[in-house]
């Protein structure tokens, strides 16, 4: 799979452009979508598309591109932008931290009814099979601790 970002630059035709939707052969014209005015098309709020794959270029991530795409092309996906191997380090550094800020959650919870000599800002948590197991199942990820045998 071979997958690459084409910058679409809207023209400065002003405010007569029409947005014209492909039809199939063979469709009569009285089913075929009709055109519509620029005004007509809803707009998002927000930056666009093209100003967050601009903002790629800048932005490092936690994860190095080199991991990102050795994985990539080891599952059989291969591009040749960068903007697109940032966007899947971006991807999974936040599924990394969702997943860890709800094994976080299932710590302090599972610690709330234990006492502690320990107050506020002193308390230390550590990252156990047993907070990652249901963070993890939230996201579909059936995690099962391996027998231990004596």
């Amino acid at each position: 799979m071979k997958v690459e970002i084409m910058d679409d630059k809207p023209s400065d035709k002003g405010s007569e452009d029409t947005v014209a939707e492909a039809t199939q052969p063979g469709t009569p014209a009285s089913v075929a979508p009709s055109t519509t005015t620029q005004s007509e098309v809803p707009k998002l709020s927000g930056p666009s598309l093209c100003d967050f794959t601009l903002q790629l270029d800048d932005y490092t991530p936690t994860i190095p591109d080199a991991v990102t795409s050795y994985y990539l092309n080891r599952s059989g996906f291969d591009t040749s932008d960068p903007r697109i191997v940032r966007l899947v380090s971006l991807a999974t550094q936040k599924f990394i931290s969702d997943v860890a800020n709800d094994a976080l959650q299932h710590c302090k919870m599972r610690g709330a009814g234990q006492s502690s000599k320990t107050k506020g800002k002193d308390k230390k948590y550590t990252l156990t099979i047993d907070d990652l197991t249901p963070a993890l199942s939230e996201y579909g990820i059936n995690v099962k601790k391996p027998y231990y045998f004596t």
